[in-house]
């Protein structure tokens, strides 16, 4: 058998489930079981009476989630911030209780919420639990659940999409989802926090990003409009429906959501999406589907988004917004090898981030010679959507 139908075939694999929890991302369920009455709704209190069994979802590299079992056999997730040093702004459970909490009337992809502590007494550090939607994610391979046929494949795809999409269609004015705003200018101050982001967690083995960044400060495009954004868009946090895995349930993981551009929330999700074609080294740290017969390109996927938004945008255009995500991730995969380079997590999962941040730079900079040669050219101009590869 080839290794490309040995990949195809792996697909079959369960999503990752929930296993022991880590020893230092531990915390005291006996005081959870004893804060819950008070704070939980009628509609939960007796289905989340007594002790969970307690299990930890492995494959989130920032907020912790936890599968809460009760002896009633309802299962809720608990979010919570990771131990450590965290960058200004991030792991705020108040902010991504109330946003999912908000956003849902208008979006009934995001789950449904239970309780709020903000008080770090309770088990360590605030938290916030919600529902747990059942159906198979796709994660590195996709579920077995899912039809081997690339069109069914293709189905999937293209409804992946279609959440984004719909997403950036919610309403904003006149809803407590406003209040998430910073006004114009949401595209610098990307550029800008994360060079700033990017430079506190540089360590000695990864390049400093200064023609990248110096770059996307050039080139920089003005916001082309302000629409609710979910910031960390890919499909392991999209949960499929168990009678039909071509159809998503349920989006997950807001800790990110803001009110900003709509190509850069696009830009962000693409800059995970490792395809078939792409060189060995990047396909090493491929972590959803997104290699198997019938998913769309990169290329496509922007086509298919422009098509359904009617924006337009050529290749040049375009390249901003990629170069944007790939630097992006690359800052949020520094900032959590940091923590592992300075012995702040023993996750062994987060080994490797150093030599992703140095691929995500060489491919950057591939992007950027490549783009200047079109201009160079005059293909540049090219709308993508008109002709798809």
């Amino acid at each position: 058998m080839s290794r490309r139908a040995r990949e195809h075939t792996q697909h079959h694999r369960r999503p990752e489930a929930a296993g022991d929890v880590r020893r230092e991302d531990a915390f005291d369920v006996d005081a959870l079981a004893g804060w819950l009455p008070e704070h939980v709704g009628p509609q939960w209190a007796t289905e989340l009476s007594g002790t969970p069994r307690v299990t930890q979802f492995s494959g989130g590299a920032s907020n912790l989630t936890y599968l809460l079992r009760f002896p009633s056999g309802r299962e809720v997730i608990l979010r919570r911030p990771p131990a450590g040093t965290k960058s200004d702004g991030a792991h705020d459970m108040g902010r991504e209780y109330r946003l999912q909490t908000a956003l849902r009337p208008h979006f009934p992809l995001a789950p449904e919420t239970i309780a709020l502590c903000e008080d770090s007494g309770v088990i360590g550090s605030p938290f916030y639990l919600m529902e747990r939607v059942d159906g198979p994610i796709p994660r590195r391979h996709l579920p077995r659940e899912n039809a081997e046929a690339p069109e069914q494949v293709s189905r999937l795809c293209h409804r992946v999409v279609d959440v984004l999409v719909d997403l950036h269609c919610v309403p904003i004015e006149g809803t407590e989802l406003a209040a998430l705003g910073k006004g114009d200018g949401y595209v610098s101050r990307q550029v800008e926090g994360w060079a700033k982001r990017y430079t506190a967690a540089r360590t000695r083995n990864v390049g400093s990003f200064a023609r990248v960044i110096d770059w996307l400060r050039v080139n920089q495009p003005a916001d082309r409009a302000a629409v609710l954004i979910h910031n960390d868009f890919r499909l392991d946090n999209i949960v499929l429906d168990p009678a039909d895995p071509t159809v998503p349930v349920a989006l997950l993981d807001w800790e990110m959501a803001t009110i900003g551009d709509p190509l850069m929330d696009l830009g962000s999700a693409l800059a995970y999406w490792v395809q078939a074609d792409d060189g060995w080294l990047f396909r090493q740290f491929r972590r959803q589907p997104t290699h198997v017969p019938g998913m769309l390109t990169r290329r496509e996927v922007v086509a298919h988004y422009a098509e359904r938004t009617r924006i337009d945008v050529t290749e040049e255009q375009w390249a901003f917004y990629e170069v944007f995500g790939l630097f992006r991730l690359a800052g949020i995969c520094q900032q959590i090898y940091y923590r592992y380079y300075h012995r702040q997590t023993t996750n062994a999962a987060f080994r490797t981030f150093g030599i992703a941040v140095v691929a995500l730079e060489l491919r950057c900079r591939r992007i950027i010679r490549e783009i200047e040669r079109r201009r160079r050219a005059g293909t540049a101009a090219r709308r993508i959507g008109l002709e798809r590869s």
